[in-house]
């Protein structure tokens, strides 16, 4: 069949039962590995600068710090040029080259990280290039958006980004397991030893890198013969633009950067922030678990979502996340007190659930709203209800692509929050008072635009 589709109608039932569902459905199934693949590109960092001092790089704590935070800052500055893609170049043929570019900086990672002299720089700038599979995002759920009605966009978007979101939980249960085996022989370089748990081991670092990149190529094939490109999502950039004169496109990407920030930061910052804690305990056996989590209840919450209003379950969403950001301040080592492990790690995973919750139910939420302002809108300037929904669909798309660009930058502000705090304060406290004073505003966001019956937005 032709990849490139004229007449695509998701929300006629007939259209969709006999050939819409089945195009769509494939189109999500490639995205997804495509997408986890783009987190796991993205989230390196996250696992390498465990391992960078005990390999010889001269690095203080806050350069260390600086390199998980990099990818986040250049991963949601594409997000908002990326976000524009989809409509302009098409889904198929942008899908297939934003995956490509996340070769480059594993690539270069996988030779620089066998030198223990490469510069700070250096490594700075790839931590710079991880941001191509950050800005992925955007692209993708602006694209799987297109090819669902409403009533499923919930489950298609919680689907292409939650199971995307396990790309950071994929790289952080695999890291320990891949350095540990010369997989690729000579090709792959030399091993370095570390001691580790009192005796020396060899490990290849540089395979954190390398052995990524058959599977991404894998996934190429599949994007550029499996994927479509649909006619109905063409627009200019100046036609998705109108997102930017919307105030609910800026009240949305409050809440998401609330919840999508909070996940990619502290999926960042965990393994640091458990070793700064809790000096006895090996972060990597754990960290794997909070994006695991967040991963699987985004696809729980956008489900969730397209059942009940999803206004609620964003509300219950910070509830949580506040209650528990509070239970890990408790738990935490402080004033002399050796803490509780257990207790805070409990404390921590519970606000991955909320978070992975609310991320799911920020994007069902975006259609909903959308879809009603433009529905009074059409009714207040006798537009056309077809040619509104059309309009409708095409800036949730670019709505929810931008969404996730400001929500990415959480993935910076969290490390370099979390980097200020310790080293003016020797804690994390500080930080994580900030990070709840937030989450207040959020809750007070949602429940004045979104939630309260008065409300003009109320979904």
């Amino acid at each position: 069949m032709s990849k490139y589709i004229t007449n695509w109608e998701p929300e006629n039932k007939d259209f969709w039962q006999k050939q819409g569902k089945k195009i769509a459905t494939r189109n999500l199934w490639i995205s997804v590995p495509a997408l986890l693949l783009a987190f796991v590109v993205w989230s390196l960092w996250s696992v390498v600068v465990i391992y960078l001092p005990k390999l010889g790089f001269n690095y203080d704590s806050n350069q260390l710090m600086l390199l998980t935070a990099l990818p986040a800052l250049s991963g949601a500055t594409l997000r908002i040029f990326y976000a524009f893609m989809v409509p302009i170049f098409g889904g198929r043929k942008w899908t297939f080259f934003s995956t490509a570019l996340t070769i480059i900086p594993l690539v270069w990672f996988g030779i620089c990280v066998q030198n223990p002299e490469t510069s700070f720089t250096t490594m700075a700038i790839i931590a710079l290039l991880c941001g191509f599979g950050g800005g992925n995002f955007s692209s993708s759920m602006a694209n799987i958006g297109y090819f669902f009605p409403k009533t499923e966009k919930g489950y298609a978007t919680g689907v292409n980004a939650g199971l995307g979101n396990l790309g950071v939980s994929v790289l952080q249960f695999a890291a320990p397991l891949v350095i540990g085996v010369g997989i690729f022989g000579s090709f792959g370089g030399d091993p370095k030893t570390i001691v580790q748990h009192g005796h020396e081991t060899s490990i290849w670092l540089q395979n954190i890198g390398f052995i990524w990149i058959p599977m991404i190529v894998l996934a190429l094939v599949f994007i550029w013969f499996g994927m479509n490109d649909l006619a109905s999502a063409k627009a200019s950039f100046s036609e998705q633009s109108a997102i930017f004169k919307r105030k609910d496109n800026w009240l949305l990407c409050w809440l998401y950067l609330g919840m999508f920030g909070s996940f990619i930061g502290y999926s960042a910052v965990f393994p640091i922030f458990v070793k700064h804690s809790f000096p006895d305990i090996d972060p990597l056996t754990y960290a794997f678990l909070g994006p695991l989590l967040g991963s699987i209840f985004r696809v729980v919450g956008g489900m969730i979502s397209d059942k009940i209003r999803p206004t609620i379950v964003t509300q219950i969403s910070y509830v949580g996340v506040i209650i528990f950001t509070v239970a890990v301040l408790y738990f935490i080592p402080q004033n002399g007190q050796p803490g509780h492990f257990m207790g805070f790690f409990i404390s921590f995973m519970l606000i991955f659930v909320f978070v992975g919750l609310g991320n799911g139910s920020v994007f069902a939420q975006t259609p909903v709203v959308f879809a009603r302002f433009h529905r009074k809108l059409a009714a207040s300037t006798n537009m056309n209800a077809e040619d509104s929904a059309k309009i409708a669909v095409k800036e949730t798309g670019a709505v929810l692509g931008f969404m996730g660009a400001i929500g990415a930058y959480g993935g910076f502000i969290i490390p370099k929050f979390c980097g200020t705090a310790v080293a003016y304060t020797g804690s994390f406290n500080l930080a994580f008072y900030c990070f709840i004073a937030f989450y207040c505003t959020c809750l007070l966001v949602n429940w004045w635009f979104y939630l309260r019956k008065s409300a003009t937005s109320a979904c």
